[in-house]
Parts: C-alpha cells; structure tokens; sequence
C-alpha cells in the first residue's frame, strides 16, 4: 500500500455513514496504476498507439467505469444538474476544422445537445489524435463515442478484461450499427461525421436502436475545455501537457480529472485531483511546503500532494517507478519541477458546482 493509498482510506473512513469499501478503493488505485502505465506507452508513441480510448481510460468493461478511474462513492445514479465542460472560446468545432481533433489535449472539438444528454466525462489524448465524450440519455446506458483524424486509431473497439484477440472488435466506417456479443454484448457504429473525420460509438448492453438514438445527441459544431475543473499553469520548458481525462460518473459527490505532462523521449508526469463528498477531513500537516503551503511527499518519493483542498486530493506523481532502468536519454521530472507545477494549479472554487469552472 502506498502512502497516499493509506492517506485517502484514513480520510474516507471518518465519513458519517458507515465504512467505506477501502478494498475496492484500492483495487481500483492499483487498476488506475496499470493504465497510467499504459498511458505512458502511448505517450512514448509505441505501437499502443493505435489502442482506442476505451481501452486505455477503462471506459468499457461490464459496467462501462467513468474515463479516469471510478471511487466508490460514484457507485450512485447522481440526481443533481449534470456538469458541462465549459465553451473553448475562439476555438472551431469538428465540423469546421476536424484536423485540429487531438491536437490540442485542452480542447474537445465536440460536445452534446445537453437538453438530452448527460455528460459522465470526457477526454483528449493527442499521441494517438484522439478526443472522447462519455455520456448518457436519459435513463439509457452509458455511450462512449471517440473521434479522430486518424482512421487506425479508432479502428478497434478494445473490451477491457478481455485477451487482445478476445477483446478486440473491428469496425467499419459505413454508418451501420453493429451488436456484438463479447464482453457481455453490446452495439458499435463507426461513421465519418466529415471528410477527414472518423468517429466510433458504443454502448455495453444496449441494442442497435438505443445506440443510434443516443448517437443523435452529440454536436460537432462547438468546441469545449478538456481540463476543468483543474487548471495548470506552467509546465516546465522542455516539457507539455499530453493527455486529459475528467470522471464526472458520479458527480456531484465524486470527481476525478487527470492531466499527463510528458517530456520526450518517455518521461510523465501525471496532476491528478480526487474530489469526493465524503472526504470529511482537511489534512493541512506534511513533511514539505509548495509555494508557502503545506504538502506531502510521499515515501517512495514519487508523488507530492498539495494539502488543505476542501474534499479533495491533489497529487502530482512523477519520476520512473520501475526496476528497469528508464530508456536511454530520458530526463525523470523531478521533485522540484512537480512543486512548481502544483503552485500553479488552480481549482475550481466549488468542485460541486461547474458554473465557477469557467
């Protein structure tokens, strides 16, 4: 167990009602460990590449998770005003420019009519030119649709769970809705929404009907911010920000946003920030100060946690955590680069309220 394991399970366990399932917390920690590493094969530009989102965020599997990794207080169907990612101002929609799709991992060039649909989160990996939007209709299942200038990178739908050859369904880009049985079944349509544009939408348990009416909900012609409600400021020099995934499945009582700042030839550094409704207590105690306030390393001394965030963990983890040694010419962020990025976050004032997201 990490430290910061034993620091999230110690502040959900002073919650009011009951006792949370810790075990489940960090089975999914330990399963969100696994795709960061994932996450940065594809940032090192391997042949992972090629993998679609929904099998590098855990968007699929029987449950269809949130993009970022589910906490267990997102179990529950939320019932307050869904979160939207606010407008991207100045910045074109897929339809107007789909080469732009991925290039920019602040940046969605898609979005939904939201009198119909509910976002539950959203993402943008630029190694593989990749943007996604997972959300809902109605009382309807969870719908992934991801987009791409970049045919192969949305060629396969990749069940998580699964053996690759099991897991891996190809698809055509002829319109059609296509069910499929693996993986406890679901339906598959891929589409050019544009010339230039190649789009893939599924659904875990739903029909051919389901999936083409949810479909109907997104909207190519705006554009919207990746990264609220966590904003960085700057990231080293030699250095950028590569991917970004939110988790609002569970919103308002559970959020996760996650951004990868990458270096070339492999190096990452993952900013990450957990808020849930139960985390009842503020730890403002550690072992290091960020820019005047207090913060935490932890033992292995490759994370570093921001304190005193109402309700909320925000971590930077950086340096190879691994036996081998890293690959030849790459320079680890180190503990002072992930300080001075941690000063220059900003979060959103009410993590419970998107209005101040903007």
């Amino acid at each position: 167990m990490t430290d910061l394991d034993q620091r999230i399970t110690s502040a959900l366990r002073e919650r009011a009602e009951g006792e949370i399932d810790t075990g489940r917390l960090l089975r999914d920690a330990r399963t969100l460990g696994r795709r960061r590493q994932v996450r940065r094969r594809l940032t090192a530009g391997t042949a992972l590449a090629l993998v679609g989102v929904l099998g590098l965020a855990g968007a699929v599997r029987t449950d269809v998770g949130g993009l970022a990794g589910r906490m267990p207080w997102t179990a529950t169907t939320p019932t307050a005003e869904a979160p939207v990612p606010p407008k991207a101002d100045g910045a074109p929609g897929a339809a107007q420019r789909p080469e732009l799709v991925g290039s920019d991992p602040l940046v969605l060039h898609l979005g939904l009519d939201t009198r119909r649909a509910r976002y539950l989160g959203w993402a943008a990996f630029t190694a593989n030119r990749t943007e996604s939007i997972q959300y809902r209709v109605g009382g309807g299942r969870p719908v992934l649709v991801e987009v791409s200038p970049d045919r192969r990178a949305v060629s396969e739908l990749l069940l998580n769970g699964l053996p690759g050859a099991e897991g891996a369904i190809p698809v055509t880009f002829d319109g059609k809705v296509r069910e499929f049985r693996v993986g406890g079944g679901g339906a598959v349509r891929a589409w050019q929404p544009v010339p230039g544009l190649y789009a893939r939408a599924s659904m875990l348990g739903g029909d051919r009907s389901a999936l083409a009416e949810a479909v109907e909900a997104i909207r190519w012609n705006e554009a919207r911010r990746c990264d609220a409600p966590l904003r960085l400021g700057a990231v080293p020099s030699d250095a950028q920000v590569a991917t970004c995934a939110v988790d609002a499945d569970g919103f308002p009582g559970g959020l996760t946003v996650e951004l990868t700042i990458a270096r070339a030839p492999t190096a990452t550094m993952n900013v990450r920030l957990v808020h849930g409704a139960q985390i009842a207590r503020d730890v403002t105690s550690g072992n290091r100060t960020v820019d005047g306030r207090p913060a935490h390393l932890s033992a292995e001394g490759h994370q570093l946690e921001l304190l005193g965030i109402p309700k909320a963990h925000l971590t930077a983890t950086f340096g190879w955590m691994w036996q081998n040694a890293p690959p030849a010419g790459q320079v680890d962020f180190t503990e002072a680069e992930a300080a001075s990025v941690l000063a220059g976050t900003r979060v959103a004032p009410d993590l419970t309220d998107p209005e101040t997201w903007d």
